[in-house]
């Protein structure tokens, strides 16, 4: 009840640590914003290293608000920004039983009761609620088992959000880029690989990728200006981009992860439940 009431940060963490099995930190997100001009906070805790994927991964979070929310609206806005941010990481694309998010609202904060989704005084708070699940999504992703890189991968161009999602997720989760990243190998034909078995509506000869700000390939071809040693550099880099430009429509997708070391193959081969 102490911690529910007072939304600490700290004491969010230390009690995350109670939960953690292959974690290797605790993981907390805080944020404070207004509804009818009074503050509320909103504090979260998550679980999360291995057997992370979309929609279904062994994952704990839980959110507390010191905002008065309807449940029903409480559920809307998890809906909403559930998928943009715990739905679009992944560390190893395996799945479990135990995913779970959940959000509650105290209503000690004193702000104006909210009853429905449409009430305007809700676009602060839904702008929080959204950066604080990212926070502590990202922070799963960090801490994926074994990682060293932290990975976005962001797919555009593509014929639908639905394909979008589907060639950045195949990205993101493909064993051999992975391992490429864990190389420090900017090995644009792996991507190539990633993006071409998905069967999705893809213009092989304008399909562009970039590592960061540099072109790999562009237009189905390597880039003119592609350089090992540039590519090298920033593959060297904690926290890398890669961008796929899919040529096929205008719809965008971006998920994260992380790369696949040797550190992940020991932890699961040693790891007994």
């Amino acid at each position: 009840p102490e911690v529910v009431e007072a939304l600490d940060a700290d004491a969010w963490a230390r009690a995350g640590r109670a939960i953690m099995t292959t974690d290797t930190f605790p993981k907390g997100a805080f944020a404070e914003t207004e509804i009818g001009g009074v503050p509320v906070r909103i504090a979260g805790i998550a679980k999360g290293s291995g057997m992370i994927a979309p929609d279904m991964a062994t994952m704990l979070a839980f959110l507390v608000t010191d905002a008065d929310i309807h449940p029903s609206v409480l559920q809307a806005l998890l809906g909403l920004h559930v998928r943009t941010t715990f739905n679009s990481v992944t560390v190893d694309g395996d799945t479990s039983t135990n995913d779970t998010a959940l959000l509650f609202a105290t209503g000690t904060s004193g702000a104006p009761r909210i009853g429905r989704v449409g009430d305007r005084r809700l676009k602060a708070f839904s702008q929080a609620l959204d950066a604080v699940m990212l926070d502590l999504a990202h922070q799963l992703v960090r801490d994926g088992e074994g990682a060293r890189k932290f990975v976005r991968i962001t797919v555009n161009g593509a014929a639908s959000p639905a394909s979008a999602r589907k060639l950045a997720k195949s990205i993101a989760e493909s064993p051999l880029v992975k391992t490429a990243f864990a190389g420090e190998d900017a090995n644009w034909g792996r991507i190539v690989m990633a993006v071409g078995k998905t069967d999705e509506p893809v213009d092989r000869d304008r399909l562009s990728i970039w590592f960061g700000p540099h072109a790999a390939a562009l237009d189905g071809a390597p880039a003119p200006t592609l350089n090992e040693a540039t590519m090298t550099a920033y593959m060297k880099n904690a926290e890398l981009e890669v961008t796929a430009d899919v040529a096929s429509g205008r719809a965008s997708a971006t998920v994260w992860t992380c790369d696949l070391t040797k550190g992940y193959v020991e932890i699961n081969g040693d790891y007994r439940s």
